[in-house]
């Protein structure tokens, strides 16, 4: 008990530096958008990085399922080397902190995962797909969504994504969501991202999850993608309207923003698997996953290069820079968004995600954040 209890101590109180790169303006609590969320686990950082010249506001957002880490190692990708020239970004790391203070029971994830970099290792949590219960108590027997009161499984009322537009006097994950989007109306995001990993057994992978305001961006996005740089092609879907709760349907519905998620294979969550260790989170790599493709089961390749997590964070990036890129030819220009200095998929794979992290001793401490 006592050796458990300090495990469980040391990774639910564990905090990840972030570096606010030179193009990061300012940084806002949540709470800042409803006193609801305010000074709990789930009052994380909004990183703002405004050009200072008008044009389009696209909110990026990871973390929503802290077992899928490209989600979030993208975002922090964005806010330690993004400098936007026109228009604004706004980030989101870690979209749902109280899920990353725990792992799933009963499936033996590793408490942390380490990326290498020049100037040393760099430590993450590893997380749940849900709210920490110790957060979010009770959930209910049957959890029936706000406002439309669409039946959904109990422990659902913890996913982030199944929680939205939320509501302000719910359970944490339901007030978190609601937080969210008074910050997507508040600053009048036009794009919204939310971005994700999937495992192979799922049919919605390598995919562009669109709502119908979105579905011209994400058409073409998938198509240049598909044409000019991913040997892996990456799909458009429609938002299901009958689902509720999701992201890429809510905020659409419930903002002026278009809204889409980003799926990516992440062998580490297909349930064929081998042993579940830091591995196969970071290498992809796993002989019963690859027998299950032989045998037709899996919607994506897998093959003994497997889906390293720079192959799966560099076709996050490019996907995010490509959408905005394809955005902007279809806007005036006084609506458009500029984001450089970012890497895309081939630079990533080459010199690996590590290059691109900023090493927090390195700059004075008013740069340095805590997820």
């Amino acid at each position: 008990m006592v050796v458990a209890g300090r495990e469980f101590r040391a990774h639910r109180t564990f905090r990840e530096p972030v570096v606010a790169g030179e193009g990061v303006t300012t940084v806002r609590p949540l709470g800042d958008y409803h006193p609801g969320v305010k000074g709990t686990v789930n009052d994380c950082n909004i990183y703002f990085l405004d050009s200072g010249k008008p044009g389009a506001t696209v909110l990026l957002f990871g973390g929503t399922h802290p077992e899928e880490p490209a989600a979030n190692l993208t975002a922090e990708l964005f806010v330690e080397n993004a400098r936007v020239e026109q228009g604004r970004l706004l980030v989101v790391i870690r979209g749902n902190r109280s899920a990353s203070t725990y792992t799933r029971n009963g499936e033996a994830y590793p408490t942390f995962y380490r990326i290498p970099t020049p100037w040393g290792e760099k430590t993450y949590r590893m997380g749940d797909r849900c709210s920490s219960p110790l957060d979010s108590w009770p959930d209910p027997e049957v959890y029936l969504h706000y406002p439309t009161k669409q039946m959904l499984a109990y422990m659902d009322i913890r996913n982030l994504n199944r929680a939205w537009p939320g509501r302000p006097d719910g359970l944490l994950t339901e007030r978190t969501t609601f937080a969210f989007m008074e910050l997507i109306r508040s600053e009048k995001v036009d794009v919204f991202i939310d971005l994700h990993e999937a495992e192979l057994e799922y049919p919605v992978e390598n995919t562009i999850v669109a709502h119908e305001k979105a579905q011209g961006v994400a058409a073409m996005t998938s198509m240049v993608l598909t044409a000019q740089e991913f040997p892996v092609p990456i799909g458009m879907e429609f938002s299901p309207v009958a689902l509720r709760g999701l992201s890429h349907r809510e905020v659409g519905d419930n903002s002026d923003a278009m809204s889409m998620i980003f799926e990516v294979a992440e062998p580490f969550l297909d349930r064929i698997r081998g042993i579940t260790d830091e591995a196969l989170l970071l290498e992809g790599k796993d002989e019963f996953v690859k027998k299950a493709g032989e045998h037709g089961l899996l919607y994506a390749p897998m093959d003994d290069s497997g889906w390293p997590i720079a192959v799966r964070v560099g076709r996050h990036a490019s996907t995010v820079l490509q959408t905005l890129e394809t955005f902007n030819t279809m806007e005036t220009p006084e609506r458009q968004i500029v984001v450089s200095g970012v890497p895309r998929y081939a630079e990533l794979v080459d010199k690996g995600l590590g290059a691109f992290f900023r090493d927090p001793s390195g700059v004075s401490e008013d740069r340095v954040f805590y997820e």
